[in-house]
């Protein structure tokens, strides 16, 4: 538990499921007021502000696209509105989508550069704009991907955009380190998420996603939930523009090679056909 939590408010972006419910759970148990924001999932970001308060704690649920600009400044109002303050953001939303790179159209590229990088820079810049104005030491936190170190076949925009957080994360940190508010990212790896359940639907297939990663299983949301509450407390408060990287080992081998076109290769010359 970090003391210094309690009955601060955290903002969190795509908070209905995955690792933003777990995140909203755990700075809820920390004491925190916790605002959930979602798109799509309202019966589920309804039943987690319900499971939060059963056991005592405040938080709400607020719809809102955050590649909306529009509709991300109505989240922050009315997370000021309703709390008065705002000490934690956490720019959680993100998509993936398999796409064949040489297929992709611009705006299937556009779609998730906007939501995992746009959407992230608005959140990012709101908070600090806040932090700014009432001259507050504020967090920001976001979550990337072990794909901003991995490349991934047929995730090119999804690559793309995890290192553009990463290098957000970085020139936002060293913008406002002076004024000590601090940005920092997590990069989780192989998570247990409903934007994964397809590669872990079956035994087969879980089994195999273990086995790729070197310490041998797929972690849960959770996992990456007690690093959030880390940065979020004094405790990490020397720590600043810092990506930790919570992937069970997964970064430090390059496994992801795409496979599909050793049959194709033998037929590629150097003339055009």
């Amino acid at each position: 538990m970090y003391n210094d939590l309690k009955d601060k408010v955290a903002l969190i972006t795509g908070g209905a499921s995955g690792i933003g419910k777990a995140i909203a759970l755990r700075f809820a148990e920390e004491g925190m007021k916790v605002v959930i924001n979602y798109h799509s999932r309202a019966d589920e970001a309804n039943e987690l502000v319900e499971a939060i308060q059963a056991k005592g704690g405040e938080a709400i649920a607020i719809k809102a696209d955050t590649t909306d600009e529009e509709e991300f400044l109505g989240l922050f109002s009315q997370t000021l509105a309703t709390y008065g303050a705002l000490h934690v953001m956490v720019n959680n939303a993100g998509m993936q989508k398999d796409i064949v790179s040489h297929e992709m159209s611009t705006e299937e590229f556009d779609k998730v550069m906007n939501v995992n990088l746009r959407g992230t820079f608005i959140g990012s810049r709101e908070a600090i704009k806040h932090y700014m104005d009432k001259k507050y030491k504020g967090v920001v936190i976001n979550i990337s991907s072990v794909h901003e170190i991995i490349p991934w076949p047929h995730y090119a925009q999804y690559c793309a955009s995890k290192g553009g957080v990463k290098l957000l994360t970085q020139s936002l940190a060293l913008e406002y380190a002076r004024v000590q508010i601090r940005v920092n990212n997590i990069a989780p790896g192989s998570i247990n998420t409903p934007i994964n359940a397809e590669n872990f639907s079956t035994e087969e297939k879980k089994k195999e996603a273990d086995g790729f990663v070197p310490m041998g299983y797929v972690a849960e949301p959770e996992e990456i939930a007690s690093i959030a509450a880390f940065l979020a407390s004094k405790e990490s408060k020397y720590i600043t523009g810092q990506t930790i990287v919570a992937d069970g080992g997964l970064s430090l081998y390059p496994s992801h090679r795409n496979w599909e076109y050793d049959e194709l290769a033998a037929s590629f010359t150097d003339e055009i056909k």
